[in-house]
């Protein structure tokens, strides 16, 4: 089964120098291809003159994540893609068991390793930890991280469990599933887009998978962080898309919920004096209103099974009102 490992890089030569030793030395004789999104400054030159070897696909202009993936993905002949951030730092025998299900099971078509924080190593790391779910309203959280607070890694997700969303900081996905589902959503940009990709996955049958014995670290943020309101923006925008798009619950009092408790949000940034971020959700929702003819056109290609519909109500009220902070003390 041939492995094709893509990493997608947007001004981004500090991050390769720091982290592509790793991925060339424990990725064995596996094609390693980094996807240029025209950067603007010296990423494709560094590559030729200490990485001869791999595979440099150079596009046109910067096509963001989800069509940077798109566009490369289809002159990459493999039978599984690793999809991989350029901030990211894998082990030895990272590739090996997750090769072994992919060679092994026929239903598995998604899988993350467990994803720990670069900065400090014993933490998981936010975008993806030990695999993601979703509540019934579109929040995303993870085994290992829910909202802000981030677990300590004990052992406790040293296993293997089907899981909702796997991180697109690493996600392994077969060829056959990625053209099925025909790729990203190239509206998404960035930021969410591996979870709609995921959602629409499960909607299909495919199942997506955890495996534990598999590590890797990640930075995070180092596109655009916590602080930027773009990322806000992005974020709140792209759950949104992803939450018509998807959702198999009575749209319009999902809808309704949602944007509400979004409105909280983006009053709670308002009296922290964020208004940066205020404005983002603003943005956001008038661009989810402009999008909505087409998400609800999408909607009804998607959504093929019932599979999804066994949701946690939801991990706002979890997290804020019941005080739960753990992954494990969510269906205690």
């Amino acid at each position: 089964m041939k492995l094709a490992i893509v990493i997608l890089n947007w001004n981004g030569k500090k991050l390769l120098e720091v982290f592509l030793p790793s991925v060339v030395k424990y990725s064995c004789d596996n094609e390693i291809y980094v996807v240029d999104n025209a950067s603007t400054d010296s990423s494709v030159k560094f590559l030729e003159l200490n990485y001869p070897n791999i595979n440099c696909i150079q596009l046109n202009h910067n096509l963001g994540f989800a069509a940077g993936y798109n566009e490369s993905l289809k002159l990459i002949k493999a039978d599984v893609y690793c999809l991989l951030n350029s901030d990211v730092e894998v082990t030895k025998n990272w590739l090996s068991p997750i090769m072994d299900v992919f060679e092994n099971e026929d239903n598995t078509h998604i899988i993350q390793p467990k994803i720990l924080d670069y900065k400090k190593k014993n933490y998981f790391e936010y975008a993806g930890a030990a695999g993601g779910f979703i509540d019934m309203l579109g929040y995303p959280y993870c085994r290992g991280r829910i909202f802000n607070i981030v677990e300590e890694d004990r052992g406790q997700y040293n296993d293997r469990t089907e899981i909702f969303w796997a991180s697109g900081a690493c996600l392994f996905i077969s060829a056959t599933c990625f053209k099925d589902l025909g790729g990203f959503d190239n509206a998404f940009f960035a930021h969410m887009e591996e979870i709609d990709l995921c959602w629409r996955a499960i909607n299909n049958g495919y199942k997506i998978e955890y495996i534990g014995n598999s590590t890797v670290y990640h930075v995070g943020g180092a596109s655009l962080d916590n602080t930027n309101p773009k990322k806000t923006y992005l974020n709140f925008r792209n759950s949104l898309y992803s939450l018509v798009k998807n959702s198999q619950y009575q749209l319009i009092i999902v809808i309704y919920l949602r944007l509400l408790l979004d409105g909280l949000a983006g009053l709670k940034f308002f009296f922290q004096g964020k208004f940066n971020h205020t404005f983002a959700i603003i943005k956001a929702h008038w661009s989810f209103y402009k999008a909505l003819p087409r998400l609800v056109k999408l909607r009804r290609q998607s959504i093929k099974t019932t599979k999804s519909n066994n949701l946690l109500p939801s991990i706002v009220w979890s997290h804020f009102v019941l005080k739960i902070k753990r992954y494990g003390e969510l269906y205690k």
